[in-house]
């Protein structure tokens, strides 16, 4: 005999259909094998004893304060711990119960929903500016050309020119001055058709400048105000464009003066809700979602957002992560941003681990490389078990 303990981040419904388990058996077992973490808060204390009861009855279990079960407190926060197996019976019993428990099993069954990304998009960045905060960035008019062909070269499969810096403490630019520093890079992608060979997105707020994009080929509009502007919502609208929101507390020149959230897993989800919606009524089809990695945040925040994406999974939308070089990195291990290469890998690694689906970065070959071999180790651990 031989016992040997596999990764939990293998494809087990892979591994039971190679032992020859039955069909109906593979999704059954598979569904026992993922453990759930869920964070409960304000919970009615009666829902909370219910819950506990329930959640042992089919096997799963609830975290509570000490004094729940003589409700000592009106309301109670939580963590339930369950398999998704354990999750879908909670969730079909919870829809008997009082308290706001039905509302619960709602969210239960949402989570059940996720599916992780099978693909992964590496996004490029080139700034058409002079105080970008990676000066390794920063290209002008025939450089910017020339690196956006070495990116597609690198595996880009989409590239991000923007005209101004919106790194903390940045300076405003008027928008006649953005045009004119994306212009002429805009101009001679459309000349050498290379929309035809990658995804091109325009990284601004202008709606000035997001029409010129659009108008000569650019498919997505990355807009760190979060579609804030109705008229860059119409816009995306009109040409059927895909829309990044993204969140940040702030502006760029204030934003990192004493970032405060009541959860910023919370808050961030809250934003997305509301600008979602605010975006699908003016008729905007395809939205990716950035929690605005550095974007009046706390190395804290910052952490809590990487290593919970899959929170924002229930969304139903792409996730992008954008932690290239930026100083949560300094913050971790001191350095310059010259000097971030491997702490960006590390971060952007965790984030395809959980949900992520596009990174946008300084550095193309080297994420889509460090992408291969994340994807051929765990495929080579599945087949060689």
């Amino acid at each position: 005999m031989q016992v040997e303990k596999l990764s939990n981040s293998i494809d087990i419904k892979k591994h039971l259909q190679n032992l020859g388990v039955d069909s109906g058996g593979v999704n059954i077992l598979a569904s026992k094998a993922k453990t759930h973490i869920i964070h409960i808060k304000a919970l009615h204390v009666g829902a909370a004893n219910i819950l506990k009861q329930d959640a042992l009855s089919v096997g799963a279990d609830l975290a509570v304060p000490r004094g729940t079960v003589v409700a000592k407190t009106p309301e109670v926060d939580c963590i339930l711990i369950a398999t998704s197996r354990e999750l879908e019976k909670l969730s079909r019993k919870e829809l008997a119960q009082p308290f706001g428990l039905k509302d619960l099993a709602q969210k239960l069954k949402d989570i059940l929903s996720v599916e992780m990304p099978l693909h992964v998009e590496v996004m490029g960045v080139i700034n058409a500016n002079d105080d970008s905060f990676f000066s390794g960035s920063r290209f002008k008019d025939s450089d910017a050309i020339a690196m956006i062909e070495k990116m597609i070269d690198d595996g880009a499969s989409i590239i991000d020119i923007g005209g101004v810096s919106s790194a903390p403490n940045s300076l405003h630019v008027e928008v006649e001055d953005e045009l004119a520093r994306v212009k002429p890079i805009i101009e001679t992608i459309k000349k050498e058709k290379l929309y035809e060979k990658v995804k091109f997105s325009i990284d601004s707020f202008e709606p000035e400048v997001i029409s010129y994009a659009l108008e000569n080929g650019f498919k997505i509009v990355n807009d760190i105000t979060g579609l804030e502007n109705d008229d860059v919502c119409k816009l995306c609208a009109e040409f059927d464009a895909t829309a990044v929101i993204m969140h940040m507390q702030g502006r760029p020149q204030t934003m990192q003066d004493n970032p405060q959230y009541d959860s910023v897993l919370s808050d961030v989800y809250s934003f997305f809700q509301e600008r979602i919606k605010k975006a699908e009524s003016l008729g905007v089809k395809d939205i990716v979602l950035d929690v605005g990695i550095g974007f009046g945040k706390t190395l804290g925040h910052n952490l809590t957002l990487i290593k919970n994406l899959e929170h924002f999974m229930t969304l139903q939308k792409p996730l992008l992560v954008g932690a290239s070089r930026k100083s949560m990195i300094d913050k971790i291990s001191p350095s310059s941003p010259d000097k971030r290469l491997a702490g960006t890998l590390a971060l952007h690694v965790e984030a395809i681990r959980n949900g992520a689906s596009i990174l946008r970065v300084h550095d193309v070959y080297e994420h889509v490389q460090a992408i291969k071999i994340q994807e051929t180790l765990d495929n080579t651990i599945q087949e060689n078990i």
